[in-house]
């Protein structure tokens, strides 16, 4: 994709070369004294060059001396601590001999490079056996088994399953976002290599992991910078005109440190605009770094065409991905209703985050909800019964399993899609008390808000499964939520009236837009 690249080597390097220099260095145990002075601050480090850490030297600094301390005790640093010497600059490696730099796929390897972390950490891969959920392999990743789609015996049923079977998205779409994420991710690499971690690199924290690796016996640890594909791409709520959405990790489990997304992660970012514009500009257009809560680069891939959203270290998006992909595939009328409602809200324009509206994940979760509080449920809450699949300490390179581990859910509900999508507006329109309640997919019920300052005065709450944070908070003017409700109730009347989905969503001009 990108052929003015230098990166023009196989992704995977033989197996009597895949090996780490950093962790093939003697470890040894570090006094408290001589750790402190191996420090050296973040915000004085040059983030646009990648460090060699094939020697504990950093220019004229001495390296460090071993000790027979046993302990490692950190501490805040001392004002004549900070100003250490830097003149150790941020090397790139540019030697034709060096390892070529391996991809992350978001899928698992072949058995010997499945894993990103040592075999201490490893588990069992499960095999390909027949379930309700595809399971996350290369393979399976871009061509998902085929799930029967719900009887349509009504007009409006067969109005849902029409719009859902044109517009969803096609295995080509994922393909093109899958070989844009592959190509982006070995250039990424250039700016923030294999090693840990590999921006303010302290030894505070590199020491401690080599102590760990002697104690622990494991001979290497691939920490470099991976590239995810997130969102409605994977998670199989995706349509054909669907954005793509990429999470950078750039400081990688199981040694996990919270990026500050204020400060890191604008500057990452900031980096990573910087080489789209110059570098990367025959193939990316518009980049456009957007300082937001969770700062994002947007930009276009010329190639495929899509557009795509780059952030940094929303963990918490790659685990949510998993979990609705798991709702996804868990009932056969999931999918299209989801798909139908998320058209009818851009049509009406109360989905989009960024004007104050719903974004499309929590119009997602609102489905999964009401579907979860019907008198005989279509849905469960899967993190209450397979809390061990879900959990949020579960490491990143096993979160793709998570929805392989999970049978059919067989519901008792036999209610078709025309029926399913009047009960959601009229639940909305007229059952749910926005006012005291709180949306919950994680205990599949309506909860009493929260009193913390993160639920006040907010019209629209909708909990994160994982982090319990509010996902429509966007929604902060009175006049965009009571927008909102009019649609709800306006559009639940006339299609009650009509059992006509062009009543409320022009069906020829959506498959049109796809």
């Amino acid at each position: 994709m990108f052929p003015n690249s230098i990166l023009g080597r196989p992704p995977f390097t033989p197996n009597h070369q895949q090996h780490n220099n950093f962790f093939a260095l003697s470890p040894s145990l570090y006094s408290h004294q001589q750790l402190i002075d191996a420090q050296f601050s973040f915000h004085n480090a040059d983030l646009s060059r990648a460090v060699s850490l094939q020697q504990l030297t950093y220019g004229n600094v001495s390296p460090i001396q071993t000790s027979t301390s046993p302990l490692f005790r950190g501490r805040k640093r001392l004002s004549d601590e900070k100003n250490l010497p830097l003149d150790g600059k941020r090397q790139r490696f540019h030697s034709p001999h060096q390892e070529p730099t391996i991809v992350n796929h978001i899928v698992p390897l072949s058995d010997e490079r499945r894993y990103s972390i040592s075999p201490l950490f490893h588990t069992h891969y499960v095999p390909d056996i027949v379930r309700c959920v595809p399971p996350f392999r290369e393979i399976s990743i871009l061509e998902p088994r085929e799930i029967t789609l719900p009887e349509a015996n009504d007009k409006l049923s067969q109005q849902i399953l029409e719009l859902f079977e044109a517009c969803q998205q096609q295995v080509s779409d994922l393909k093109k976002k899958e070989l844009c994420r592959t190509e982006l991710q070995r250039e990424i690499q250039l700016l923030f290599p294999r090693m840990f971690p590999y921006f303010a690199c302290s030894l505070i924290i590199c020491i401690p992991i080599l102590i760990l690796s002697k104690t622990l016996q494991f001979s290497s640890i691939s920490l470099e910078s991976r590239l995810f594909l997130v969102g409605s791409s994977l998670n199989g709520f995706g349509t054909r005109s669907s954005d793509g959405d990429l999470c950078l990790v750039v400081k990688e489990e199981p040694f996990f440190f919270q990026v500050n997304q204020k400060t890191e992660a604008r500057h990452i970012l900031t980096l990573v605009h910087k080489h789209f514009c110059t570098r990367l500009s025959s193939y990316i257009e518009r980049p456009q770094l957007i300082r937001a809560k969770v700062p994002i680069v947007k930009f276009r891939d010329k190639v495929s065409c899509v557009e795509f959203d780059l952030n940094v270290n929303n963990i918490v998006g790659i685990r949510n991905t998993f979990l609705l992909r798991t709702y996804a595939y868990l009932e056969n009328r999931v999918r299209p209703l989801v798909l139908v409602i998320k058209k009818w809200a851009s049509h009406h324009d109360i989905n989009d985050a960024s004007r104050g509206t719903l974004s499309s994940y929590s119009l997602v979760l609102m489905v999964l909800h009401y579907l979860q509080t019907l008198p005989e449920p279509i849905l469960p809450s899967i993190q209450k019964i397979y809390p061990e699949s879900f959990s949020p300490s579960i490491q990143l390179h096993l979160v793709h399993q998570a929805p392989c581990n999970v049978p059919p859910y067989l519901s008792k509900n036999d209610s078709n899609l025309g029926d399913l999508l009047l009960g959601f507006l009229k639940y909305y329109a007229t059952e749910f008390d926005w006012n005291s309640q709180m949306i919950s997919v994680r205990e599949a019920k309506a909860i009493p808000r929260p009193d913390g300052i993160e639920w006040r005065n907010k019209y629209i709450c909708v909990e994160e499964p994982f982090d319990g944070t509010n996902t429509a908070r966007a929604v902060h003017e009175k006049q965009k939520f009571d927008m909102i409700k009019d649609q709800f109730l306006k559009s639940w009347h006339r299609l009650k009236n009509r059992k006509d989905l062009n009543s409320i969503l022009p069906l020829r001009a959506a498959i049109l837009k796809r």
